[in-house]
């Protein structure tokens, strides 16, 4: 084990005790377009915090950036933040009670930035850290998820898309559903983000821990990156599952490529971005950097554009807020997608197509698309997933509900005893 996982597993011990903390974890995976600057960050500890599920979040989000300029901070937004930007409701089952926005101050962070540097601002936790024992993972229970809809209400439910695209409504709507457990037994938040991450290890990796609220998350997408005067948008449209054989996966990647179908959804979340963008960047500065990239990780291959601009302002609220929900997440247009989602999907979404982040004593920011991921109320004993697709008028049905079922295979094996 080198110096850096070394740490890595240090940090995971000390988190076991931690009743405020957030580890981002790029596993040594090169960003799309090379955009990495942090390996690794691990906050922990709260010198001063704030959540909310009121309205006027954002106005006092401004307030505690504002208060606590030149330090780090951790972010998470949860997707209901929608309702305060637009005029939205979310009236669907909600088990999990995530607060809509929380930001902390950490008494300690250690950073590991792309040229492997270490850095810890707290001298007192980071001796605290490398004195303790590795924690290793260790075997999680076997659990079974319930899916919220059954594959008959999903099939049906697609159709009702198709024909809200055929009436003119949305020409793209993304889809989620939730696979739940109740009465979940106690399970450690740290062992399951350490044996999520072995199974998907992915460059947006994160776990949050806040007292009775858990995200163990291995996503493997960007939101936003804000570098200097720079921001930077990543969408993800278009997966394939990776093969065993070199050449059936080469066979993969190109086939992916080649989707006309993967490529249309592609391009229209693009076009959503760019417009998304404009809002907070100069006028004629915003420009598409790549273009139905393909990148691979250690289960699939994905499709991955990047679009970027030059900010107008140095308000990182305002431009987080322009772009929020991610389009990637949401459809086309995307105020209507999301009134029909809301008609449609059964759960709300919580942290899931939320975002999780940091922001860094310069006031630049990188936040993650929270997807692949688990939500976990300690209290309840309530564990959940969601997992979504794309829909558009070519969308296949059976198709698009069996790449649902990869996507989740992930969250499910982890907890079926094979890891």
């Amino acid at each position: 084990m080198n110096e850096i996982e070394l740490l890595k597993n240090k940090c995971y011990s000390y988190a076991q005790n931690q009743q405020n903390c957030l580890l981002l974890n790029s596993n040594q995976i090169q960003a799309a377009m090379g955009l990495n600057r942090y390996e690794f960050i691990f906050m922990c500890g709260c010198s001063d915090q704030f959540k909310t599920n009121e309205q006027s979040a954002l106005v006092q989000l401004k307030n505690f950036i504002e208060k606590n300029r030149g330090k780090w901070m951790g972010l998470s937004l949860s997707y209901d933040l929608k309702n305060e930007l637009e005029q939205l409701e979310s009236n669907n089952c909600n088990q999990l009670d995530f607060p809509v926005l929380n930001v902390f101050v950490p008494d300690a962070v250690i950073c590991i930035d792309k040229a492997l540097k270490i850095t810890c601002n707290n001298l007192s936790i980071w001796e605290k850290i490398n004195q303790q024992e590795i924690a290793f993972k260790k075997p999680l229970p076997k659990l079974e998820f319930t899916p919220r809809v059954s594959k008959e209400n999903y099939l049906h439910t697609i159709k009702q898309i198709q024909t809200h695209i055929l009436n003119g409504d949305v020409y793209e709507l993304n889809y989620c559903i939730e696979f739940y457990k109740t009465a979940c037994p106690e399970i450690e938040p740290v062992n399951v983000y350490q044996t999520l991450n072995a199974v998907s290890p992915t460059p947006y990796s994160a776990l949050w821990i806040d007292h009775t609220h858990v995200i163990a998350c291995a996503s493997p997408e960007r939101f936003l990156l804000k570098k200097a005067t720079n921001i930077y948008s990543q969408p993800i449209k278009g997966t394939i599952k990776r093969m065993a054989d070199q050449d059936a996966d080469q066979e993969q990647k190109a086939l992916l490529l080649n989707s006309e179908k993967e490529r249309a959804e592609n391009l229209m979340i693009v076009d959503l971005v760019r417009n998304d963008l404009s809002k907070s960047c100069e006028i004629g500065s915003i420009k598409v950097d790549e273009l139905f990239g393909i990148y691979s990780f250690k289960n699939l291959h994905q499709m991955i554009s990047t679009v970027s601009g030059k900010l107008k302002t140095n308000d990182i609220v305002e431009a987080i807020c322009h772009a929020f929900p991610m389009g990637s997440m949401t459809g086309a247009p995307k105020i209507k997608a999301m009134e029909i989602i809301e008609q449609l999907e059964q759960t709300q979404r919580g942290m899931y197509s939320g975002s999780i982040g940091y922001i860094n004593p310069e006031g630049d920011f990188d936040l993650n698309v929270v997807i692949r991921s688990l939500q976990y109320h300690k209290k309840k004993g309530y564990l959940s997933f969601e997992v979504g697709s794309a829909i558009t008028i070519d969308s296949d049905p059976e198709s698009e509900y069996n790449e649902c079922l990869l996507k989740g295979e992930l969250m499910m094996q982890i907890f079926n005893g094979t890891t």
